[in-house]
């Protein structure tokens, strides 16, 4: 009979153990993130369908994550408090480097492939990079590929030091505060994003009679969602092909992409950042 009674404890504890864990799976919480490189207000709103979407096909809930900047990013996720990341090229480079590679990224917008920034200006006199000289110019975060790193390694590119060559730099923190900074005079020029700047153009959030392109860079890699290595290969799975089948011909794929500023996403790799880091290490931004 004790027997009995042990055998009965012993199974209703199993089961009770199985229950947990099947009730903690089911209110598992994939926690997200993105570089802060648009007003925070403007992030939520282009997250909250996708995040609906995500949760959805990966059957978890899924929390959006503010963070105060780029560095903080990188950190959350190596410190396993963020699950994904929208990280720009340089950040994931350096969100790889921290983790001595057990960051990976698993995809990227097909515009990605061949991302631009765009140098913007007030002045009349300023119509190529080499007038910059002298002159004052804002970037966006010291972390953001497309704001600061990729423009820098540009300007290095025209023989120009930014440190050296211009009257004064300064850093706006994100692409739409460039542009405001630029409209509202405090800077003679700025470099952002391109895809920012487009869609301040069709919201008609600038004025371009003011204010206008004078330099788009040659394409580079950029954007990326990643993961760090150790997440369950199931969850990989199911997050990227949630990301590889949006489709624009549906409501709910035209939303999401819309708003992710993406035709369609691709699968993506490490190596495709390559180039980023060499840039990196090059304009002084990353330890050789």
């Amino acid at each position: 009979m004790k027997f009995t009674s042990k055998c009965a404890v012993g199974a209703i504890f199993a089961t009770g153990m199985l229950l947990a864990s099947v009730t903690s799976y089911a209110q598992q919480v994939l926690r997200v993130s993105a570089i802060p490189d648009e007003a925070p207000t403007e992030l939520q709103r282009k997250f909250k369908p996708l995040g609906e979407y995500l949760s959805k096909k990966t059957g978890m809930k899924v929390e959006f994550t503010p963070v105060t900047d780029y560095a903080a990013s990188v950190e959350g996720l190596i410190n396993h408090k963020l699950d994904m990341v929208w990280f720009g090229g340089f950040t994931f480079v350096q969100a790889k480097e921290r983790s001595k590679g057990q960051v990976v990224p698993l995809v990227q917008r097909v515009e990605d492939e061949k991302f631009r920034s765009v140098f913007v200006t007030t002045q009349p006199s300023i119509t190529k990079l080499e007038d910059l000289k002298g002159k004052t110019l804002s970037f966006g975060s010291e972390s953001s590929t497309s704001g600061h790193l990729m423009p820098r390694s540009f300007l290095l590119a025209a023989k120009i030091d930014p440190d050296s060559d211009l009257k004064r730099i300064a850093f706006s923190g994100a692409h739409d505060a460039t542009v405001a900074a630029v409209a509202g005079g405090k800077v003679d020029a700025g470099a952002l994003n391109i895809s920012v700047w487009e869609k301040l153009v069709s919201e008609k959030k600038v004025d371009t009679s003011k204010v206008r392109v004078f330099y788009t860079t040659p394409a580079y890699y950029d954007y990326n969602w990643s993961v760090r290595a150790d997440m369950p290969a199931d969850l990989k799975k199911k997050i990227t092909d949630a990301f590889l089948t949006l489709d624009a011909s549906t409501p709910e794929g035209k939303e999401i992409l819309e708003l992710q500023r993406a035709t369609k996403f691709i699968p993506t790799k490490a190596e495709n950042y390559i180039a980023i880091e060499g840039a990196a290490k090059n304009a002084g931004l990353l330890k050789k």
